[in-house]
């Protein structure tokens, strides 16, 4: 199963047409983005086969951690019906959405399949100290008898990053991607822009984005680049601004950031 990389700036974020093909504008690939979203999700929605009702599909909200392949691990009480209904048929699927204001239609989401087992033995400590990780609370109840650790073992995994991109990923290629380095800290280098710098944000989409504005907001950001959400004469538009190289932390990010602006307003 092939691969791929989001066709240009991602509707999801600025509504941006597709980069032409003689400039691509880098972004993680879509397999990048659903493990930093599952990754940063603490729950989403577990659907079972019913046993009550043969061939229902049964959602329940399901907290969760990951192991080191990227695969859901629940803890997960032998009274539950999501727990009764996995014993009968271990398929099962997990939701995991991002969260936002707007349309949830224009927000990623990543839909993970595959059979859910029992955590074998070997593996009890690890799967523990990952889930209490995400979920400190959980301490409280990890011991209990009638709960035990269950992983879902994944068969396919299914990407929408909101309107127009969408695809089916590999395992394997979602389990060997690694969460976006900015992730944490991608909403508070959001707003610290948007609330300090919006006339820095005009002059990267004048400069570097070719689009004059009136308003500019930065909506996404990632160790690659920014998006723009953009409010021109025309309307709303997008644009994604790449860096000029891959930055792994807040403080690199913010020294790129000033590096473009004072390149943007030296040259621009």
């Amino acid at each position: 199963m092939a691969e791929h990389r989001p066709p240009g700036p991602s509707p999801s974020h600025a509504g941006a047409p597709p980069a032409s093909p003689a400039r691509r504008i880098p972004e993680p690939t879509y397999a990048e983005r659903a493990r930093t979203l599952a990754s940063g999700a603490r729950a989403g929605v577990l659907s079972t086969i019913s046993r009550r009702h043969p061939g229902h599909p049964f959602g329940s909200v399901m907290p969760f951690a990951l192991d080191g392949a990227g695969g859901p691990l629940l803890l997960i009480s032998a009274l539950a019906m999501h727990t009764q209904n996995l014993a009968a048929d271990p398929r099962a699927s997990l939701l995991v959405a991002e969260a936002g204001a707007g349309d949830p239609l224009a927000l990623g989401r990543v839909t993970l399949m595959g059979e859910a087992a029992r955590v074998p033995a070997a593996d009890l400590d690890a799967a523990r100290a990952a889930y209490l990780a995400r979920h400190p609370n959980a301490v409280h109840w990890v011991d209990f008898g009638d709960f035990a650790f269950w992983r879902i073992e994944l068969i396919d995994v299914y990407w929408v990053g909101g309107f127009g991109a969408m695809d089916w990923l590999a395992p394997a290629a979602y389990g060997s991607a690694r969460p976006d380095p900015l992730a944490d800290a991608a909403a508070d280098i959001m707003a610290h822009m948007n609330q300090d710098h919006r006339d820095a944000l005009l002059v990267y989409a004048r400069v570097l984005g070719g689009a004059e504005a009136k308003e500019a907001e930065m909506v996404a950001v990632d160790r690659l680049g920014f998006a723009l959400r953009l409010t021109t004469a025309d309307g709303l538009a997008g644009c994604r601004i790449p860096f000029p190289r891959e930055v792994t932390s807040p403080a690199a990010c913010r020294e790129v950031l000033v590096q473009m602006l004072r390149e943007c307003r030296r040259d621009g």
